[in-house]
């Protein structure tokens, strides 16, 4: 009985350990992309200057405002008219 129990705390376990795994492999995909993406402190007219006209533009939500232009590869993340974070996007 303590073998099975044993076993079936590995199942549980090993799925976690593989999702961390894919998790971190994403990351460093994005890291190593990171360059390509507008970094924090940049205006709106900067990005749209170095990257064009976004795909979608959405609307500010809340207090900040924050607002989000989607590029095919990216999005972009603002509060007010400055870059919070740029994230990529599959």
């Amino acid at each position: 009985m303590f073998k099975k129990l044993i076993t079936s705390g590995l199942l549980l376990v090993s799925p976690l350990a593989v999702s961390e795994g894919l998790l971190l492999d994403g990351i460093d995909i994005a890291r190593e992309y990171s360059h390509m993406r507008p970094g924090r402190g940049v205006s709106m007219e900067t990005v749209q200057s170095q990257y064009g006209s976004p795909s979608v533009e959405q609307a500010a939500v809340g207090e900040p405002p924050i607002t989000r232009w989607d590029y095919p590869s990216f999005a972009v993340y603002f509060e007010g008219n400055l870059v919070i974070h740029s994230v990529a996007i599959p």
